[in-house]
């Protein structure tokens, strides 16, 4: 039993790895944020669906439902397009960085849809959070448009994050990432037909694009999520939050060992990140600790 508990959790950290590389990935992709994530979301759709075939899965899901996915999934592509943008326009170490404050927005935004109140440790937190990126936006103001894309993909991800909340209490969470993912490449689709940028050019890419474009949507998208869902049997959400919260260091660390100097920043980033992703260890250690003492009270 603790074998098995252990392969999990490292199987975890593998995930988070995997997901720490997905802004490396995005880094080496030539072409532009929007055609990256058409063809992340459409390839990864491509992934998933084959993985229901073999599972016997059915694709079955109530019409109502459908309507929120799309909602949901073309919030996850600007999520992502902004994301990458962040990267493009400044590089993975202040995109990342910024990108941890997406458990602050939750904070807000969650009370919202599971109607309970704004704690003030959730807000005294947050004002920490402001101070840290208040002191990278001081020192680093050659990144500050990649600061605006990052502080809006956190946002995002917050408000999809909250979403799959309400959605996963009835719903299978294959299906809602495969419907997530399909009604936002349509979305893309739509965008790009609107905009005329689908030309010979747009399908002419690289063959190291179509070989990064391969690995982030099979191993860093289909199956992390896939398998994410799998370790969450068997860890507890305290471990698996927290294991979460490393993904900026790692991929900030990648970043330094493939990109080198380009990653390489003032000494006043480094303290502001050391303060935000701090702060978001400690709003995990916070949660847990109030949600083990809410448990005891219960019994």
């Amino acid at each position: 039993m603790q074998g098995d508990k252990l392969k999990n959790y490292l199987h975890l950290h593998l995930i988070v790895f995997i997901w720490g590389f997905t802004a490396i990935l995005g880094a080496l992709i030539s072409i532009d944020a929007v055609p990256l994530v058409w063809y992340r979301m459409l390839l990864a759709v491509l992934f998933i669906a084959l993985y229901f075939f073999i599972r016997k899965k059915s694709f079955k899901v109530e019409k109502k439902a459908l309507l929120k996915f799309a909602i949901s999934g073309v919030i996850i592509a600007i999520h992502w397009i902004t994301f990458f943008k962040a990267i493009k326009v400044s590089n993975v170490s202040v995109a990342l960085v910024t990108m941890s404050t997406g458990a602050f927005f939750a904070s807000l935004i969650e009370p919202f849809f599971f109607k309970r109140k704004i704690k003030l440790i959730e807000i005294i937190l947050g004002l920490l959070v402001i101070v840290g990126l208040y002191i990278i936006f001081n020192f680093e103001t050659e990144y500050t448009l990649g600061i605006i894309y990052a502080l809006i993909s956190a946002f995002l991800s917050a408000l999809f994050a909250v979403l799959n909340g309400l959605f996963i209490q009835k719903h299978d969470a294959n299906t809602i990432s495969f419907y997530q993912l399909l009604f936002g490449v349509f979305g893309v689709t739509v965008y790009l037909i609107i905009t005329q940028q689908f030309s010979a050019n747009f399908f002419e890419l690289q063959t190291s694009d179509w070989v990064y474009l391969f690995i982030l949507s099979s191993v860093c998208t289909a199956y992390a999520f896939i398998a994410s869902v799998y370790v969450m049997r068997y860890l507890t959400p305290y471990t698996v939050m927290l294991t979460i919260n490393l993904e900026p260091i790692y991929a900030i660390v990648l970043a330094l060992i493939i990109f080198g100097e380009k990653e390489q920043m003032n000494p006043e980033f480094y303290y502001g990140a050391f303060i935000v992703l701090f702060v978001v260890l400690l709003n995990g250690v916070l949660k847990n600790a109030a949600s083990i003492k809410k448990k005891i009270s219960k019994k």
